[in-house]
């Protein structure tokens, strides 16, 4: 790789901090393709989270939680496009789209299907798949109002292919994750599915990648 190469490459890599959106184009204040996030339920004021513990009943998969600490590395989440059709880096994602959540720790992709959750008895949501890739049951659309999911929006995650809204209700566990909330699948849009992106790295858009390679 000759020098010009090398900083293309090294272009393509710049993350635009949260801090440094302000004052800045209108579409540099959306939640883009390939950005790493952590997710927030304002009703319950959690942060989205997963550990390679796994659920004691139902699928056995890995669990999803909420907690509190917003410095835990484990509530990391990397936007993605669906299954063999991945969005363009650095693309403000609609609301509408359909997108998946990739734990960073773990690789393993936000996920529900038709098992009960352990404490409240609605739907289990859990981590699922190896390196990236799982199945079509990892796909969730955005609800937001506007045409893109803006960073400091509060928005709905609804599951693709069981139509349930990415929740909390307040549930704790015990041991060996005392403290944590139980995040579920609700049937129905309520107070306890609304989600705002808080810490994390974005990608530029595309146009913004350009410019800064023509500096």
């Amino acid at each position: 790789m000759d020098a010009m190469e090398t900083v293309l490459a090294s272009s393509l890599l710049v993350l635009l901090l949260w801090s440094g959106a302000e004052g800045r184009e209108p579409e540099l204040n959306s939640v883009t393709c390939g950005s790493l996030v952590k997710l927030l339920n304002t009703r319950h004021n959690v942060r989205l989270h997963s550990h390679d513990v796994k659920y004691g009943s139902g699928s056995g998969q890995q669990s999803v939680t909420g907690v509190e600490n917003a410095d835990d590395a484990n509530s990391y989440w990397q936007i993605r496009g669906k299954p063999n059709r991945p969005c363009q880096r650095g693309a403000a994602i609609k609301c509408g789209e359909a997108i998946r959540f990739t734990h960073m720790k773990t690789g393993r992709n936000l996920h529900t299907h038709h098992f009960s959750s352990p404490l409240s008895n609605n739907q289990e949501v859990s981590a699922f798949g190896e390196n990236g890739e799982g199945d079509d049951l990892d796909v969730w659309t955005v609800q937001c109002d506007g045409i893109h999911w803006d960073r400091d929006e509060a928005v709905r995650f609804k599951h693709l292919g069981t139509d349930v809204f990415l929740s909390v209700t307040g549930e704790q566990y015990g041991h060996p994750i005392r403290g944590q909330r139980e995040v579920h699948g609700m049937s129905s849009p309520n107070q306890h599915n609304w989600w705002r992106t808080m810490e994390g790295v974005f990608i530029r858009p595309n146009q913004e990648l350009l410019r800064h390679d023509e500096l």
